[in-house]
């Protein structure tokens, strides 16, 4: 109990300190996120913050890591290894996550991803290196999903996959960069209907995939 206990508090403070960054930088930037937030509201010190973490940077680095790439699974990608109709998986996913991102508030700070990929990919080419391979996984998945639904017969043969999949990742950021610059629900609910409006014109059967 002895051995076990120490490093499981090591572990649960590096949780706080990932979840206190990941809001911290969400809300604030990465460059104008503070430490000092930080570990306030991890409800730690400075010197465990530095423990696990070499500095801010390699902080970003965990929370992209850590934070955002299985938040993107969640959302984006885990619903379409298991079916054959994507189209309708996806346009629920859009739906859903416009949805509750407008009812949280959350729509006002965009999406985490994309915030980091705009700020940070141009500076600091480990930023960028984790974020294009998550953007490049993201494409890969909708385009496979893609590819079983034309084999099912759920998308139309002449679809494109790997065309598709890159809109509709593009199609992402650009919703939530509306949400955040407009700061307007129904300018974020406008352009993700627009989006679905297309997803389902793909459908073998053009009525919507509800």
């Amino acid at each position: 109990m002895s051995q076990t206990t120490p490093t499981r508090n090591a572990a649960a403070t590096r949780n706080r300190f990932l979840q206190a960054a990941f809001i911290e930088f969400y809300t604030n930037s990465f460059q104008g996120g503070s430490i000092n937030h930080i570990v306030e509201q991890a409800g730690a010190t400075k010197g465990a913050l530095f423990h696990p973490f070499d500095g801010k940077q390699q902080l970003g680095y965990a929370v992209v890591d850590e934070i955002i790439g299985p938040l993107l699974l969640q959302r984006w990608l885990s619903p379409l290894p298991n079916t054959d109709d994507p189209i309708k998986a996806i346009v629920t996913a859009f739906r859903k996550y416009v949805r509750t991102d407008i009812e949280s508030g959350h729509f006002v700070n965009g999406c985490p991803l994309n915030n980091l990929a705009q700020e940070m990919s141009p500076l600091d080419q480990g930023f960028h290196q984790r974020i294009d391979a998550l953007y490049v996984s993201w494409r890969a998945g909708v385009a496979e999903a893609l590819t079983r639904g034309v084999a099912a017969g759920t998308v139309r043969p002449n679809v494109q996959p790997k065309k598709v999949a890159a809109l509709i990742v593009a199609s992402q950021m650009g919703i939530w960069g509306t949400g955040k610059s407009s700061q307007d629900p129904a300018q974020m609910r406008s352009a993700a209907e627009a989006l679905c409006t297309y997803l389902q014109s793909l459908h073998i059967n053009s009525k919507s995939p509800n």
